[in-house]
Formats: C-alpha cells, sequence, structure tokens
C-alpha cells in the first residue's frame, strides 16, 4: 500500500513529508486509514537520539485513532468502517507467560514497538502514525467506543493507559490521596483518571501558574515543590503519587510526601535520575517502582474507562504541516494538553 508520511531521516532532524509503503495484509491484519494521531514526548526523545541510535528514516506516532478500510481473511473481530486505535504496540510472541497474561508490553521474547522495530517476520522497520494509513496484526487493534470524541481520544492510548495502569494496579479508589507530579500530557490525564475513580488528587509543580487548569481537571489544588514552607507541611499527606515528569529531576524532593507505605510509580523519565538518599525509603517503608504502558485487554479497558466516565484529552488539534512547530513547543515547555494531528490535510504526492 502506497501512503505517506512525516518522518526524520537523522537526529534532531525536522520532520518533513515521505512518501513509502505499508506491508501488503497478512490474512490476520487489519489496514487502518488514519485520522486522528497524538504527540509524545516519547516521539521526540526517540528521533532527536536520546535513547539510542535510531533507523531513519523515521515516522514516529504511537496514539491512533482511525477507521477499517480492509481485513485479512481471518479477521472477524474489525469489519470495514469500523472505528479502532492502535497505540504503542503492533506486536509480540503471543506465546511467553507475559503475553498470555495480556501483559504484551513485557513479552519475554520483546514487544515490537508502533515504530523503530524491526517486523517480526519481514524485518522492515515499523513506522508510526504521523502517517495516512497503518497496517497492524489484528491482536494490537482496539475498539474506539462510539461516544468518545474521535478527535480527541487519541491520546487515551499512550498518555491515557501509562497512567491508568499504575493507579489500577496500586489499587487508587476513593479517598486514596494522589499526588501527581508535573501537569503535563501524561499529568493531566492521570488527575482525570483519578479524579474518576474517587480520589483526592493534588498536582505536585514547581510553581503554582498551573493551578486554574489543575482545579478545572478536579484536582483540590497544586502544591509548589519550590515552596519549602509548604512542602514540610504536606509531609505525609500522601498515599500514592505518580511522577510524571520527563526529565531527569530528584526523587528525595518527594518522599518526605508519602505517608507510611506509600509508593511513588515513575512513568515520566526514562533515563538517569538525580542520586537517591535511602533514609527517605527506609523510615517510612516507602516504594519507588515505575511502570511501562499496558497491555492490549487494559487498553480496551481504559478506553471503555474514558467512555464510562466522559473523560476526554485536552487537545489542540494541528495539521500535519505543523508538526515542528509543536515539537519546538514541547522541548521548552509542558503545556496541560495533548498536541492532536488532524491527517484529513495529508495526501499523496
Amino acid at each position: 500500500m502506497k501512503t505517506i508520511g512525516y518522518a526524520a531521516h537523522s537526529a534532531g532532524a525536522d520532520l518533513v513529508p515521505y512518501n513509502f509503503d505499508r506491508r501488503d495484509l497478512r490474512p490476520n491484519d487489519v489496514a487502518i486509514e488514519i485520522l486522528y494521531c497524538g504527540v509524545c514526548h516519547s516521539d521526540l526523545h526517540t528521533l532527536h537520539g536520546d535513547w539510542g541510535p535510531q533507523p531513519y528514516p523515521l515516522i514516529p506516532g504511537h496514539e491512533i485513532v482511525g477507521r477499517v478500510m480492509e481485513v485479512g481473511p481471518q479477521v472477524t473481530e474489525f469489519k470495514v468502517g469500523q472505528n479502532v486505535a492502535v497505540g504503542c504496540m503492533v506486536d509480540s510472541c503471543q506465546d511467553c507467560d507475559q503475553c498470555a497474561k495480556s501483559e504484551e508490553q513485557y513479552c519475554r521474547n520483546g514487544m515490537t514497538p508502533t515504530y523503530g522495530a524491526p517486523d517480526r517476520i519481514t524485518g522492515e522497520i515499523t513506522q508510526g502514525g504521523y502517517s495516512k494509513n497503518i497496517v497492524v496484526r489484528k491482536e494490537f487493534v482496539v475498539n474506539v467506543p462510539d461516544s468518545l470524541d474521535l478527535s480527541k481520544a487519541a491520546p487515551i492510548l499512550c498518555a491515557g493507559i501509562t497512567t491508568y495502569v499504575p493507579l489500577k494496579r496500586w489499587n487508587v479508589g476513593k479517598e486514596t490521596r494522589v499526588g501527581v507530579i508535573g501537569l503535563g500530557g501524561l499529568g493531566h490525564m492521570a488527575v482525570k483518571l483519578a479524579v474518576a475513580m474517587g480520589a483526592e488528587v493534588t498536582v505536585i509543580s514547581r510553581s503554582m501558574k498551573k493551578e486554574t487548569e489543575a482545579k478545572e481537571l478536579g484536582a483540590n489544588g497544586i502544591l509548589s515543590s519550590s515552596d519549602a514552607a509548604a512542602m514540610k507541611k504536606a509531609a505525609s499527606s500522601f498515599d500514592f503519587i505518580l511522577d510524571t515528569v520527563p526529565v531527569k529531576h530528584d526523587f528525595n524532593t518527594y518522599l518526605p510526601l508519602l505517608d507510611v507505605d506509600g509508593s511513588l510509580v515513575v512513568v515520566g523519565q526514562v533515563g538517569p535520575m538525580e542520586e537517591i538518599m535511602t533514609p527517605g525509603l527506609i523510615f517510612g517503608r516507602h516504594r519507588i517502582a515505575g511502570s511501562l504502558i499496558g497491555g492490549i485487554k487494559e487498553t480496551q479497558e481504559v478506553l471503555d474507562f474514558c467512555a464510562q466516565h466522559n473523560i476526554l484529552p485536552v487537545c489542540e488539534m494541528i495539521p500535519m504541516e505543523k508538526i515542528n512547530q509543536a515539537w519546538k513547543e514541547l522541548t521548552t515547555s509542558n503545556p496541560a494538553h495533548r498536541y492532536v494531528i488532524d491527517m484529513s490535510s495529508l495526501r499523496l504526492e
């Protein structure tokens, strides 16, 4: 299938139009016309080479919402015209214990990311959702509930599932005292989801400038991490803290905020952190843990949860041609919304 996307041809380069071929449908494949694709911080990190060399030219994008164009002969779960979505993975071994538990993100043989990895059969490099079409194995396609606004649903496929899974796994619920560090693309979804679960939510940020946005999302307010007096007063006031900050920072700032047996779970930074002082863990039986997206079953679950509770990301819609401008904005700030690309202007050249 001939199609077009926006690709980087080297580390840090601008994205430019790139014509390429998607594979022919295998018997268990779904071909999708991409309508919208969310923009994630990990797109920047990957294509800038922050996480190592990449197989350029490379098209990013793993928050994909679209419509089924064609299905292979073994596909009965989806039909032409159906609204569907694809997240951060497009394949896994399907044979190991983790895949059997619907935890494909932890596949013992390595899951296949939506972009930048070899296809498990042909070895060709997967290309992501900043494009007009995609072909995906049926097991990695999920249904988009009819009540969700397609133009705003895409970020649920990464920002939504990444924050939903730890909230669920750490049993966040009614009256759980939750802190969310950072109010960007991940953080604002964490607030909305935790509030829907019944938690008492506070945003933890370097300043108070996003207080209005935090309250509009349902949080009680903001705790400024640069206000020493406020931080001291807030000691032992959280059962669970979700850390969404995507750059190197210091856990020691936040550990005193946890109550006894509290957990701080990292979903933002992938890379080095400041040295941890163990008294912050020992004197309080605190935990620092990490969490990686979610499996396909939980991805469907979070879409259904968002539909049930009328949860949608705060989105700024952009045409494909404005992607480099949006990336520059993300490198200099952490807006309390998610950019979403409208693919309607993308045409084969």
